[in-house]
């Protein structure tokens, strides 16, 4: 029998509904159910085929029972070895080089010093460039926000320097992006489940968090067309089994603006009766996929194809 469990934390309606619709298959010697975990043994497997994992980010435990889990065979989605290394920074500057457009976006240094740290630790940083940073961008008002993270925390629009700079001291320790503001015609959030499955939603950022998904845009299939090939292109070359992208559309172009979502909201309350069918279906069907794809004793972990040609390249070169 090979087992799917969801690794979960505070969520309450997705966990129970995506197992009981893998178990509604009736496929033969698959069984889904809430994962039950322990201590981890190290190079010793679990009982897991696949783990879809929805808490990890949040539990540094989990985290490194997962990498454990998975280099002993479990298939887990997300891979949690590039998921401890993507941040949003790194997603936009890939994004540039897959031709997907993206917003303009400056990294900035921490505001406080880290701990353990001191201005020794910094003698190679220079004095930041604002105006030329200002420029950059294309001036006020811009958006700053954490270089990795979610759920619109710290989160700052700022219509001016002294803005900037009283946000900008609340930050403490974060590493921040400095982005351009996109004033957007439509905005959309896609569901992207292994890469084949797409849904595009609209969603309305600016309304309340359990209204967003109530929006409608008119815009052309031409332009959906478009969203949903660069969604294929940011999750292929991420590696993410399960994600959202999202694009804000200006002047008829959709430029991407948050694509590390890889435990994305799917509770009922917020996405809504539709969304929430489709994701707990098509989440189903992929997770009984991984299973039966699963070969015990190797590594099931998807790598996005910027991993895999660098490591072509490494190989050609030598």
């Amino acid at each position: 029998m090979k087992k799917i469990g969801v690794l979960f934390g505070q969520e309450n309606t997705f966990p129970q509904a995506f197992v009981d619709r893998v178990n509604s298959k009736g496929v033969k010697g698959i069984h889904a159910e809430l994962c039950q975990i322990s201590e981890a043994r190290q190079f010793i497997p679990n009982d897991y085929a696949v783990i879809v994992d929805r808490i990890s980010q949040d539990v540094p435990f989990y985290r490194a029972w997962l990498k454990n889990a998975a280099l002993t065979g479990t298939a887990v989605i997300n891979n949690p070895f590039w998921w401890s290394a993507d941040e949003k920074f790194f997603n936009n500057a890939l994004a540039e080089q897959v031709d997907v457009p993206v917003p303009k976006t400056a990294l900035l240094p921490s505001k406080e010093r880290p701990d353990d740290t001191t201005g020794n630790s910094f003698r190679n940083m220079k004095l930041l460039e604002w105006e030329s940073i200002y420029e950059y961008l294309g001036g006020f008002p811009l958006y700053m926000k954490p270089h990795a993270g979610g759920g619109w925390k710290s989160v700052y629009k700022v219509n001016n320097e002294q803005e900037l700079f009283e946000a900008y001291n609340e930050t403490e320790q974060l590493v921040m992006m400095l982005q351009e503001c996109v004033d957007f015609d439509a905005y959309f959030r896609c569901y992207c489940i292994g890469n084949k499955y797409v849904k595009i939603m609209p969603y309305e950022p600016r309304n309340p968090h359990h209204l967003r998904y109530v929006a409608d845009f008119d815009v052309s299939q031409k332009l959906l067309d478009t969203v949903n090939d660069y969604v294929h292109k940011l999750c292929g070359a991420l590696g993410y089994d399960f994600n959202t992208v999202e694009f804000a559309v200006r002047d008829g172009i959709p430029l991407a603006i948050d694509f590390c979502n890889p435990a994305p909201d799917a509770e009922v309350s917020s996405v809504g009766e539709e969304n929430f069918e489709w994701v707990v279906e098509h989440m189903a069907l992929y997770a009984i996929e991984r299973a039966k794809a699963q070969k015990p004793g190797r590594t099931n972990l998807t790598w996005g194809q910027f991993i895999q040609g660098s490591v072509k390249e490494r190989v050609k070169t030598k």
